[in-house]
């Protein structure tokens, strides 16, 4: 009997494996294949070449506007450590637009015509000429070539407007094209230089008196004094909006310097507070915040705006280009 179930159970197993093998076992999907290409299509590598991948684009740096013209400021007998925030907020706003200096050094004697001779044409005393500090129409016009003759002979529109009439000994007739006296104060000088800056101009140069005159009659540093240098920094402000109304702003190269300082109620000795002048630049190509260090001298200022308009300085010229300033090339 357990012979017969023994045999049973081992037909069954049997059974079963044979069963087994004989079912079948579904077969795995097939993998989807993509269309053959047209004859307009081309199939695509699974790995782009190297020469066949496209770069990021390289972000170029803007270029600075080009120097089309230079405004130069001379704030007469305005001591550099008279420029304070709170005094002179556009000045000094100026300055951290652009580059600037509160130690540079003017000529000797530090006296107003003198001084400009040397500022507008770049030489020193002994080779422009002009020794004396009074209008004498006798005497005649500086001896050597200023910025305006180097800019008129270049075919731009030069231009002086002064609130001194003795400046004109600097006008050589046939290198200004228009010379414009003011009898009057610095928000009258301004009102004629925003006429000239909507006139156009190539080279325009303004004279703000306001600070000599304060110091002459209260002293320099005197709270007078330094209140109408507050309306001094105002004429500066309403000539540089005209720039931006005229849209002439971003392509206008803007100095700003002093003739000389004072003390007491004088100035022309070589002591510091009479020849320490600020010497501000601010435009194309000038890079903010800029605290210059090389020696400046104001008639380093000729030299600047003459080289920054691409015209070519007389080799004798005592004045060099404050280079330094230049920090966008």
């Amino acid at each position: 009997m357990t012979r017969v179930i023994r045999l049973t159970w081992m037909m069954v197993l049997a059974g079963l494996l044979a069963a087994a093998c004989a079912f079948p076992y579904p077969a795995p999907a097939a993998s989807p294949t993509l269309p053959p290409p047209t004859d307009t299509e081309t199939a695509a590598p699974s790995v782009l070449p190297a020469d066949t991948v496209t770069p990021s684009p390289e972000l170029m740096p803007t270029p600075a506007p080009a120097i089309e013209r230079v405004l130069i400021f001379s704030l007469d007998g305005v001591r550099a450590d008279a420029l304070t925030a709170e005094g002179t907020p556009n000045l000094m706003a100026l300055a951290a637009a652009g580059a600037a200096t509160f130690s540079a050094q003017t000529i000797l004697p530090s006296s107003t015509l003198p001084s400009h001779g040397s500022m507008l044409s770049g030489y020193d005393l002994e080779d422009h000429g002009l020794t004396w500090n009074d209008y004498i129409p006798a005497n005649g016009y500086i001896r050597t070539p200023t910025v305006f003759t180097l800019a008129h002979a270049a075919g731009l529109r030069t231009v002086m407007v002064v609130g001194k009439e003795k400046l004109v000994h600097i006008a050589v007739p046939g290198s200004v094209d228009r010379f414009v006296y003011v009898p009057g104060g610095d928000f009258e000088i301004a009102a004629a230089a925003v006429a000239e800056v909507q006139a156009g101009f190539g080279l325009l140069f303004v004279h703000l008196i306001g600070g000599d005159a304060a110091g002459h009659a209260y002293g320099w540093m005197s709270t007078t004094y330094m209140g109408t240098i507050s309306y001094t920094d105002e004429a500066v402000r309403r000539v540089l909006a005209a720039l931006d109304e005229a849209g002439l702003r971003e392509t206008t190269l803007v100095i700003v310097t002093a003739d000389h300082g004072g003390h007491g109620t004088t100035h022309g000795s070589d002591l510091p507070e009479d020849t320490t002048v600020p010497w501000i630049i601010a435009g194309p190509r000038i890079a903010p915040g800029q605290v210059l260090t090389n020696p400046i001298r104001n008639l380093d200022t000729a030299a600047t705006a003459a080289w920054a308009l691409g015209l070519t300085l007389p080799p004798d010229m005592d004045g060099r280009p404050v280079i330094e300033a230049f920090s966008v090339p």
